[in-house]
């Protein structure tokens, strides 16, 4: 039986407008999403570039823009975090060890955090026993090393943990570290259907 679950944060727990910030940055002057932008993102995502460093470096592929609306531009892939999914995770806290893992930035989490508001972002964090944002511990999915990470941190049972992401390459690799997994089909699946997916040992 599973006594553990570790959650991806983006489409699984909040909304996400993939499209959103590549259109915006575009119409600020972005010619295309290129492997500069893909390197760049990686290095913030992985806490190897501050906020402001990155923000210096997108200024010179949209020279016209201000850093404000970059930053604006960069923060519209983040959309609604529904009321209900908070609640299903309150629920699980009481039965289960919940981790978060998720692949994201500093600029991101502080608007998440100012979207939702101080209590709501208390909340959603107290859900967890540890939170890991790939900023702060200098791995990301689908690098094993940041799975690794966790499961040696808190001494967990791979057999007895469940990983849910939204993308394949993720639960990919969580599987064939033995953990069980769920790659969750967005606009199909809601993460608060967990307990109809007969085929996961909940």
């Amino acid at each position: 039986m599973i006594n553990t679950i570790i959650f991806d944060f983006g489409d699984v727990l909040i909304n996400l407008n993939k499209n959103a910030s590549l259109n915006a940055l575009q119409n600020l002057g972005l010619p295309s999403w290129n492997s500069e932008l893909d390197e760049l993102n990686i290095k913030l995502e992985k806490g190897k570039i501050t906020e402001s460093q990155f923000m210096i470096e997108m200024k010179k592929m949209m020279p016209n823009a201000s850093i404000d609306d970059i930053r604006m531009a960069w923060n519209s892939i983040l959309l609604d975090f529904p009321l209900y999914r908070l609640e299903f995770l309150q629920k699980l806290s009481h039965k289960y060890r919940l981790f978060l893992l998720s692949n994201t930035d500093e600029i991101h989490i502080a608007k998440f955090e100012h979207k939702v508001g101080h209590t709501f972002a208390r909340e959603f964090y107290q859900c967890f026993e540890k939170i890991y944002f790939s900023f702060e511990i200098g791995l990301r999915k689908p690098e094993p090393e940041a799975f690794h990470y966790i499961i040696r941190k808190h001494d967990l049972s791979m057999k007895r943990t469940l990983f849910i992401d939204d993308k394949k390459e993720n639960t990919d690799i969580a599987s064939s570290l033995g953990m069980h997994v769920w790659n969750l089909q967005v606009g199909e699946e809601d993460v608060v259907d967990l307990f109809s997916k007969k085929e996961i040992p909940v």
